[in-house]
C-alpha cells in the first residue's frame, strides 16, 4: 500500500480521555478514497475516536498521524445535528460559507473564490435554489444537504460523519446515501460513525466495529463473516 496515500494513521493508539484508554493498541489507517463505516454500542468509543481524528483530544498513547494535507484542519465533518441547530436562523449560503472559517485565520470577509466553491457545493448537493433560504426552514434531508455543502468546503480529501440519517425518513436517508457513494466515486474518503450498518453495508469498502475495548477492522465482506457481525444480527 502506498503510505503517501494514508490520510490518518493510528498506530498502537490508546484512545480515550482524561488520560484513560477507552481502545488500547489500536490500529487503524483511512487511505484516499476508503469508505469506512465505524460502528459499535453506545459508549465503545466511536464519538471519542471521531474527536480524536479530528484533532480535538490527543490519543492517551501511541500515535495518530494525519497526512500534511490535512493538519490545518482540512477534515470535512459532519457531526449529530442538536435540537438547537436545526432552527439555526441563518440563510443556507451563510452556514455554508462557514465550512471555511478555519482556513480564514482571523480574515474577516470571504473570498470570491470562496463564495463561487459554496456556490459550486451546494450545486454537488443539488439545492443551489435554496441558497437564500433559511437554514431553520428546510426539511431535514435539506438541512443534513447543507451541512454536507458545508463540510465540503472544509475537506480536503476526507468526510467525517456522525450518524448522518438520525431522524431522516428512509428516502431522504437513501438520497443522503446515493450523494456519498457519488463523493466517494470522485475520490473523497468516507468514515462514517452509524448505526444503521444493514442500510449502508453494502456500500462500505470496510467496516470497523468498536465493542467492549476490542474491534473488527477489515473489508466488508470479512466483516460480514466475522463474529463481530452476529452483534447486530
Amino acid at each position: 500500500m502506498d503510505d503517501s496515500r494514508c490520510l490518518v494513521s493510528c498506530v498502537n493508539a490508546g484512545i480515550g480521555y482524561d488520560n484513560k484508554a477507552i481502545l488500547e493498541n489500536f490500529n487503524f489507517a483511512v487511505f484516499e478514497g476508503d469508505y469506512i463505516c465505524v460502528v459499535g454500542e453506545n459508549g465503545s468509543g466511536k464519538s471519542t475516536l471521531v474527536k480524536t481524528i479530528l484533532g480535538l483530544i490527543k490519543p492517551v498513547s501511541g500515535q495518530v498521524k494525519l497526512h500534511e494535507t490535512l493538519k490545518n484542519g482540512a477534515i470535512g465533518y459532519l457531526p449529530q445535528q442538536t435540537q438547537i441547530q436545526k432552527h439555526f436562523p441563518a440563510s443556507v449560503m451563510e452556514v455554508v460559507l462557514s465550512g471555511f472559517l478555519n482556513s480564514m485565520k482571523g480574515r474577516p470577509v470571504f473570498k470570491a473564490a470562496e463564495k463561487r466553491e459554496a456556490l459550486r457545493n451546494l450545486g454537488r448537493m443539488e439545492i443551489s435554489n435554496l441558497r437564500k433560504r433559511c437554514y431553520g426552514d428546510l426539511s431535514g434531508g435539506q438541512q443534513q444537504r447543507v451541512l454536507l455543502a458545508r463540510a465540503l468546503c472544509a475537506a480536503e480529501k476526507i468526510l467525517v460523519l456522525d450518524e448522518p440519517v438520525t431522524g431522516l425518513d428512509p428516502a431522504a436517508a437513501t438520497a443522503l446515501y446515493d450523494i456519498l457513494q457519488k463523493l466517494n466515486n470522485e475520490g473523497m474518503a468516507i468514515v462514517m460513525v452509524t448505526h444503521d450498518l444493514r442500510g449502508i453495508a453494502d456500500r462500505a469498502g470496510k467496516i470497523l466495529h468498536i465493542n467492549d475495548g476490542s474491534y473488527f477492522y477489515g473489508s466488508a465482506e470479512e466483516y460480514m463473516n466475522s463474529d463481530y457481525a452476529k452483534i447486530f444480527g
